[in-house]
């Protein structure tokens, strides 16, 4: 008997061993990505004004990187908050852990080179060499042009800076460990002309990062078929939203017309449109139509030329079920 405790003991204090190792290799030789490149951003007018339209139409960064109201339709902006982060994503919706989006003002940038911005927009790695969580899908960004991303960068130097004194970011065990996995180099591609549409209309769904949201999402990985819809997002009262099928399937955008589609957008367009109050227990979504609205017809009708290339998936969604 005490030979089988002994082999035991030493069984566990092997297996205990490897758990070390793995979990310092983790800790220290994780993510593995290049450098923060040496560059510095053109902060030309025309520079500026490109990006702002991917960071506030397009690639969303004004949308997570500023407090929500969701007492509004869709939940744009509180006015005042705008890159100034602070906006709270955590159990309450789902996520492991508590994660704050950071001010990127340059208030709260000004210790941040051009090209540690540059790495984690595209990497998820920040100037310390942690990862982010991917709640900012930099997998995405990182499949995008060069000059996209430096455009942006000269976008949020250009903006007014705002001070907070938020709290830092911080993931459940052991997520804090599967994120420093996560980051990989990326696989930047030169933007395609707007008249090769399709391709065009490929690069502007990668940029906006469609699929995060409207490919089935569960247990931490992508499950459903690519941007088929279906995927829940809770609400901190208990409701529950979830994407729409974007394939050209009966249950999906197959019965829209581009015209249509363009004009759903554009129903949210400002000044003309006052977004509706939303009480309890009424239907809201996450979705920040006002912000896509402004988009161009272009840019949202070589979107829509993609999303009719894809092959349909029939996927009748649920849209949103209340809180109990």
């Amino acid at each position: 008997m005490k030979k089988i405790f002994r082999i035991f003991a030493f069984v566990i204090s092997g297996l205990l061993i490897i758990l070390i190792a793995v979990v310092a290799y983790i800790s220290i030789a994780l993510p593995r990505v290049d450098a923060a490149p040496d560059l510095a951003v053109d902060l030309n007018a025309e520079q500026v004004e490109k990006g702002r339209y991917l960071a506030t139409h397009v690639m969303m960064c004004v949308d997570c990187h500023s407090q929500r109201d969701f007492s509004i339709f869709s939940a744009p902006p509180i006015q005042g908050t705008e890159l100034a982060g602070g906006e709270v994503f955590d159990h309450a919706i789902g996520l492991p852990g508590v994660f704050i989006s950071p001010n990127i003002t340059p208030a709260g940038i000004s210790d941040w080179t051009d090209g540690e911005l540059f790495r984690l927009i595209t990497t998820g790695v920040k100037k310390d060499g942690d990862p982010i969580f991917p709640i900012m899908p930099y997998h995405n960004f990182g499949r995008m042009d060069e000059d996209d991303i430096k455009a942006v960068i000269a976008y949020i130097r250009s903006v007014p800076p705002v001070e907070t004194n938020h709290p830092k970011s911080k993931a459940d065990f052991p997520m804090n460990l599967i994120m420093r996995t996560m980051p990989k180099r990326p696989a930047f591609e030169k933007k395609p002309q707007p008249d090769d549409v399709l391709e065009y209309g490929r690069y502007m769904v990668n940029a906006a990062a469609c699929n995060e949201c409207h490919t089935d999402f569960r247990d931490g990985k992508f499950v459903g078929e690519f941007l088929a819809g279906g995927r829940e997002m809770q609400f901190p009262d208990g409701a529950t939203v979830r994407s729409a099928n974007l394939t050209p399937h009966e249950t999906g955008l197959k019965n829209w017309t581009q015209e249509e589609f363009i004009q759903k957008f554009k129903s949210y367009s400002a000044p003309s449109v006052t977004l509706a109050k939303v009480s309890p227990g009424e239907f809201q979504t996450i979705m920040p139509w006002s912000m896509y609205a402004e988009m161009s017809e272009e840019d949202l009708g070589a979107i829509y030329t993609y999303l009719q290339s894809l092959p349909p998936v029939e996927n009748k969604v649920e849209r949103f079920t209340p809180a109990p």
